[in-house]
């Protein structure tokens, strides 16, 4: 019997996380006082490793691990994006955790730990690592939603997110069963060949039942019903992780599975996940109309950016594909950014949670407010900011492809967005300050990290070019 091959290189970036999240683990379980600045550097130490092993695959096109793992730029380059979300997330949640007294030493390691699942999803070339890969980050942010322990509305948000993810898994996992009594294979790239001649009742079914499992993931409607709970319940930080992060993995993934292995059905699969986009940029943008919570209506905003990159993947094309993994890059630092200025406003680890809370903050901390605009006006999608660029590219995409009536609906939608982003622009500049306005809270850290996110976002909005021409070389997949 023939040993398999291990690419240690290929894999290098996994193990970086791994070992980080192990090391970390050990050190806090040993040594409990250790100081949690030490933590929070070996975490950005074991992402800062992982980046460098990233960067040195980048002349590498191959399938390793016997067909199971793919390295091509589709997988590096949301690998490079799942790496920036971790660190971003580790900076700005350091002061944030000791202000709410739930800084315990395990954060750092279930970070790594969900990280390394994200990546590995990204470059599954296999339906059974797609759902190891899957159930490794969901574990994670399962606890990481629960952390504060006290606080019963985090732990209603992880007890939402277990339930409603482990159903979403078990229908992934049933997809799975599926397709491989159809195909008799579960790898990716093997599917691919077979899909056109496979029995057509077994490849369908479990084609649903596989769009289902992502759909949930990246909080398509209608498998988005956990998302404003768990955003609103979980830490602050961990939401802006679990959005930024969850949605570029799940993306990832799915472009993988829809364009390679379902690749020649497409003509069959792109017509339903038509009126899923349609029904996911709809509901998004109209509901978060009706909230007057800063974390729901995000959570809502981030169903409609779902829809938003389904367009792309709905367009199944190179350009297509090229424009998911620039939107998903922008979606996790202005997404980020907007998470970290709501930690920003919370001195004591007490977030201004409600709209009225907002009100006239523009008038006492403008420099704070105009940050926050500007996260929000990218949101929106109105130039010169990163998220206009990200959709210009993703309608583009869509009309290459023929979708244009989808682009007409993602404009109309983009619209609706638009009114309740201004409506929190409103609130912080043009109504009267709230009486007994509380303090900022903001630390060194948190400040560096939503000065990265806003450099970020400012300069993918004017000078776009060069990080398209590398998202659009990256958009090809190897296997």
């Amino acid at each position: 019997m023939a040993t398999p091959e291990i690419a240690w290189r290929a894999i290098a970036p996994e193990l970086a996380l791994v070992g980080g999240g192990l090391l970390t683990l050990v050190i806090d379980a040993f040594r409990p006082r250790v100081r949690r600045d030490v933590l929070a550097g070996l975490t950005l130490a074991s992402v800062g490793l992982a980046a460098w092993f990233t960067f040195d695959l980048h002349d590498k096109r191959d399938v390793v691990m016997q067909g199971t793992l793919a390295v091509d730029g589709v997988a590096l380059f949301a690998k490079l994006i799942l790496l920036s979300t971790c660190a971003m997330s580790v900076i700005i949640s350091y002061h944030y955790l000791s202000r709410r007294r739930i800084h315990r030493g395990e954060y750092y390691p279930l970070l790594l730990f969900a990280t390394a699942g994200m990546t590995l999803l990204a470059a599954a070339n296999d339906l059974l690592l797609v759902f190891l890969a899957l159930e490794v980050l969901s574990l994670s942010l399962y606890v990481l939603a629960g952390f504060a322990r006290r606080d019963d509305a985090s732990q209603e948000s992880a007890l939402k997110y277990f339930l409603l993810g482990a159903f979403s898994s078990a229908f992934l996992l049933y997809g799975i069963a599926i397709m491989y009594g159809a195909t008799n294979t579960t790898n990716i790239s093997g599917i691919s060949l077979l899909a056109a001649t496979a029995d057509g009742r077994l490849m369908f079914t479990g084609m649903a039942l596989l769009a289902i499992g992502f759909c949930f993931k990246v909080a398509a409607v209608p498998f988005h019903m956990w998302t404003p709970d768990v955003y609103q319940g979980a830490p602050t930080s961990v939401t802006g992780f679990m959005a930024a992060g969850t949605k570029a993995a799940g993306f990832a993934a799915f472009l993988r599975v829809f364009l390679v292995a379902l690749g020649p059905l497409q003509w069959d699969w792109r017509p339903v996940l038509w009126f899923v986009a349609v029904l996911t940029m709809v509901v998004g943008s109209v509901i978060a109309i009706t909230q007057t919570d800063i974390k729901r209506l995000l959570a809502y905003s981030s169903i409609a950016h779902a829809g938003y990159v389904l367009v792309a993947v709905i367009a199944a094309s190179r350009e297509g594909t090229a424009a998911a993994l620039f939107y998903l890059l922008v979606y996790a630092f202005m997404t980020l950014g907007s998470f970290g200025m709501v930690i920003a406003s919370a001195p004591g680890g007490r977030e201004r949670s409600t709209l009225n809370e907002w009100t006239g903050i523009g008038q006492r901390h403008p420099l704070f407010a105009g940050a926050m605009t500007l996260f929000l006006l990218s949101l929106a999608g109105i130039p010169p900011t990163a998220g206009f660029m990200a959709k210009f590219y993703v309608f583009s995409a869509a009309v290459q492809s023929g979708e244009t009536g989808l682009v007409v609906v993602g404009v109309l939608t983009s619209a609706i967005a638009a009114f309740f982003y201004l409506r929190v622009i409103v609130a912080m500049w043009l109504q009267d300050p709230a009486p007994g306005d509380m303090p900022l809270g903001p630390s060194p850290a948190l400040v560096g990290g939503l000065a990265i996110a806003a450099a970020v976002v400012v300069a993918l909005g004017v000078w776009p070019q060069a990080l398209i021409e590398l998202a659009r070389n990256a958009g090809i997949f190897t296997g």
